[in-house]
C-alpha cells in the first residue's frame, strides 16, 4: 500500500495547466510518521497518503506546498495553499476568513518524553528551571504558563525528529512530542536507547480545514473527507504507518 500511495503521492503533483489542482499545506516540523520531506517534497506518511487519496477521490491532483509553521495561516489566507490536515481550530487564526472544518479525523496525545533515565513520571510544574526540547513555531498550551514564568524555556528544534534526537544526545532533559513520533523513532533504536512519555500533557481530536472558496468543491471535498473516515480508510492508512488501530484510541479529553 505504501509504494501505491507513493506512486500517486508523485503522480498527483504533476497536474497539467489545464487541472485545477488542490493544494495542501505542509509543515516542515512534522516527522515520521506523519510525513518524510525529501528535496522539499513529501515522499511517505499518513498525511500525505490521506492528501493523495482524498484527492483522487475528488477528481483533482494534489499539490503540496511545505511550510514553515509561521507562514501557514497566512498561506491559507492569501489563496497561496487551500488546505490543511492534522490541526485543531484552536491552533488557527481565522480572523473572519470563514474556513471550513472537517469531521474529526485523527487523535493526538502530546507528550512530555524523556530518556531511559528519566522518571517514569514527572508534573512539569514541580520541574527545576531547565530548558525543554520544542519545535518552532508550535505552541504547547499546557507548557506555556511554565515557559512565560520562566521557570522552564523552550529549546526549539526544526522539527519534531530533531527535538527527539538532541534529547536522546543529552542536550536536555525533557522533550514534547506526540505518540505517533515518539513510537516511529524508537522504533529505530534498542531498548536502552528508547525514550519513553513521562507526562500526558494534552489530548484532542484533530482534522482538516479549508478555504470557502467557489473554485474549490469544498462539500465534496468534505463529504470524501467522512467517508474516508467512516469507511475505515484514513484509520486503515494510520496502522499500516503506526501500528495502533485508531478506532480503539480513547476518545480525546479537554486541552
Amino acid at each position: 500500500m505504501r509504494l501505491a500511495m507513493g506512486a500517486l503521492l508523485l503522480l498527483g503533483t504533476e497536474c497539467s495547466a489545464a487541472e485545477l489542482p488542490l493544494r495542501f499545506a505542509v509543515t516542515d516540523g512534522w516527522a515520521m510518521p506523519m510525513v518524510q520531506i525529501e528535496q522539499g517534497r513529501p515522499t511517505q506518511g499518513i498525511l500525505p497518503d490521506v492528501m493523495t487519496s482524498l484527492a483522487t477521490q475528488v477528481g483533482m491532483p494534489a499539490e503540496f506546498h511545505v511550510l514553515s509553521r509561521a507562514r501557514l495561516d497566512g498561506a491559507m489566507r492569501h489563496d497561496e495553499v487551500d488546505m490543511r490536515c492534522y490541526v485543531s481550530p484552536n491552533w488557527v487564526k481565522d480572523e473572519g476568513a470563514g474556513f471550513l472544518w472537517s469531521v474529526p479525523l485523527f487523535f493526538q496525545r502530546d507528550l512530555l518524553v524523556g530518556t531511559a533515565s528519566a522518571p517514569r513520571q514527572v508534573v512539569p510544574a514541580t520541574l527545576g528551571q531547565q530548558p525543554i526540547g520544542t519545535v518552532l513555531g508550535y505552541t504547547y498550551p499546557t507548557l506555556q504558563p511554565l515557559f512565560d514564568s520562566g521557570h522552564l524555556r523552550r529549546d526549539d528544534a526544526r522539527s519534531q525528529e530533531q527535538v527527539l534526537t538532541k534529547l536522546l544526545a543529552g542536550r536536555y532533559r525533557y522533550g514534547v512530542s506526540n505518540q505517533w513520533a515518539l513510537d516511529w523513532f524508537n522504533q529505530r533504536h534498542t531498548a536502552d536507547y528508547q525514550l519513553h512519555e513521562v507526562a500526558v500533557l494534552q489530548k484532542q481530536q484533530l482534522g482538516c480545514y479549508l478555504r470557502n472558496d467557489p473554485k474549490i468543491p469544498a462539500q465534496r471535498i468534505l463529504r470524501t473527507l467522512q467517508n474516508m473516515k467512516s469507511s475505515g480508510e484514513i484509520d486503515a492508512i494510520i496502522q499500516l504507518y503506526t501500528g495502533r488501530n485508531a478506532q480503539s484510541e480513547p476518545e480525546a479529553g479537554s486541552p
